[in-house]
């Protein structure tokens, strides 16, 4: 069976098993983004802490996050962990809305994909998978995320190499899927639900695994 085949197998699998994931749980693209950037090396649960912060004191908008000083700005993300790290990262990604695109989303939508996939990385503090996350799930880009889940999962049915980077194993489900954003966006969300509930990092449920 080939790459592409055995790709759409896991897809119809997992989809079956899960069903539709709905993911990124936003209300906007600009949500999306910023949530992107908070989810570095934390859970998803600390962001959603760190989202209703902001939306609770209304300050979840490019305007006013860019008016807050950046010990105001860390004391808000606290929740999501190396808050002084992600509140300097936060404000260049900010500054770069504002410089790039006068914080336009649409217009930075307009850019073509790779061009602007090559100005998100080089925004400090941003790298692949959280521009990937940005174009993918902000923008509705046909580009595949990968984290440390998808590699997981694809080393353990030997689909990829220990040292696979994070480009090649891009690039098996570029090359191997037709380019659609919301095909993308569906298949690394169940990967992300099979990693937490079959395909653990301890003790992985492999007998009951939908992909067993």
């Amino acid at each position: 069976m080939g790459k592409k085949n055995n790709l759409l197998t896991i897809y119809k699998r997992l989809f079956l098993c899960f069903g539709q994931q709905r993911w990124w749980p936003a209300d906007n693209a600009f949500e999306v983004m910023v949530g992107a950037i908070l989810t570095q090396n934390t859970s998803w649960r600390n962001v959603e802490k760190v989202i209703g912060n902001l939306k609770k004191n209304n300050l979840l908008e490019l305007k006013k996050l860019s008016r807050l000083s950046p010990k105001k700005l860390a004391s808000l993300i606290k929740p999501a962990g190396y808050y002084n790290l992600k509140a300097g990262r936060l404000k260049c990604f900010l500054e770069f809305l504002r410089k790039s695109y006068a914080g336009n989303l649409k217009k930075m939508s307009a850019e073509p994909m790779l061009k602007l996939r090559q100005k998100l990385l080089e925004v400090k503090g941003i790298g692949p998978e959280t521009a990937d996350s940005i174009l993918l799930y902000a923008l509705n880009k046909p580009i595949f995320v990968v984290d440390s889940y998808t590699k997981r999962i694809f080393l353990r049915h030997k689909l990829i190499q220990k040292d696979a980077s994070y480009e090649q194993v891009q690039n098996l489900f570029m090359r191997s899927l037709k380019p659609r954003a919301q095909l993308f966006n569906e298949y690394h969300a169940l990967l992300v639900r099979l990693a937490k509930d079959y395909c653990l990092k301890n003790n992985p449920k492999c007998r009951e695994c939908p992909l067993g």
